[in-house]
């Protein structure tokens, strides 16, 4: 990995000094705050990369965001790079629509041996959407991460840990396994996740941006963001306001897409808004 170009993808600048709580905590809001989570990628083609040198070189060549897998990964070697020892759990979320489960669908890291106590673990998730915006220690406790309080406990699912979600959040919660696991662990989940037609990834098109004031979340044409105090929801109903958020909103330009596949992108979102509209109007 190009660490400073990763580093300069985040708005992090030069980066001296053994791992600090500190320091994690910087590098945790910039990628949150610069790196979109999101589904963009998988509408028009499918599929994409997995492995962490892969994901990172795409998201500085094309200012790209990426999925859970996508973005904790590449996180992942950029700490390790810098020192930290990051361990990787196999976790699984719980939403309105999907039951909790722990099954690979989504990837959770841990950090130990920071200066301050080396063996203190803490939970760092920059692939959860909605989720943390800087790290949580993993004991049972609660923290407030504007505009959201979320909770961690023992998981009544797996031997490891549940994360309790802002009821105002995407997620109810997620729960992970303590045990450490590789890469290895995930890839049967990316290749269904990205590629399937019916994977919400695959079936949505979504970003999530962790901004510090705010949450700002993209679903098809309808763009919400939540802050401390009130909700506000706006619908893209142009081409022109779509883009326009993507890129200024989500740091996603899209410099490799054509006017093509910028109108191809417009007809499945506004398709998906359709689809919507049709399931949630009396008839």
């Amino acid at each position: 990995m190009d660490t400073t170009a990763f580093l300069q993808r985040i708005g992090v600048g030069e980066y001296d000094g053994p791992p600090r709580l500190e320091a994690l905590t910087r590098l945790h809001e910039a990628f949150v705050d610069q790196v979109p989570y999101e589904s963009i990628q998988y509408q028009l083609t499918p599929g994409g990369p997995l492995e962490p040198e892969d994901v990172a070189k795409r998201m500085i060549a094309r200012e790209a965001g990426g999925y859970c897998f996508q973005m904790n990964g590449s996180f992942a070697l950029l700490l390790t790079e810098l020192g930290y020892r990051v361990q990787m759990h196999r976790g699984g979320v719980q939403t309105a629509n999907r039951p909790g489960g722990v099954d690979a669908s989504h990837m959770v890291l841990t950090v130990t041996g920071l200066l301050e106590d080396p063996d203190r673990v803490w939970l760092v998730d920059v692939g959860l959407g909605d989720g943390l915006r800087h790290p949580m220690p993993l004991e049972a406790g609660e923290v407030h991460q504007h505009p959201f309080t979320l909770r961690l406990r023992p998981s009544d699912l797996t031997n490891g840990w549940r994360l309790d979600h802002d009821p105002r959040a995407n997620l109810i919660g997620m729960d992970f396994e303590s045990a450490p696991v590789s890469l290895d662990a995930f890839t049967a989940q990316h290749a269904r996740l990205s590629t399937d037609p019916t994977s919400p990834f695959v079936r949505l098109a979504s970003a999530f941006r962790r901004t510090p004031k705010s949450v700002v979340v993209l679903r098809s044409i309808g763009l919400s963001e939540t802050s401390a105090d009130r909700v506000d929801n706006t619908l893209l109903e142009t081409p022109a306001d779509y883009f326009t958020a993507l890129a200024d909103v989500f740091h996603l330009p899209l410099p490799h897409y054509t006017q093509s596949d910028r109108a191809q992108l417009w007809r499945r979102v506004w398709s998906q808004y359709e689809d919507f509209l049709a399931r949630t109007t009396p008839s």
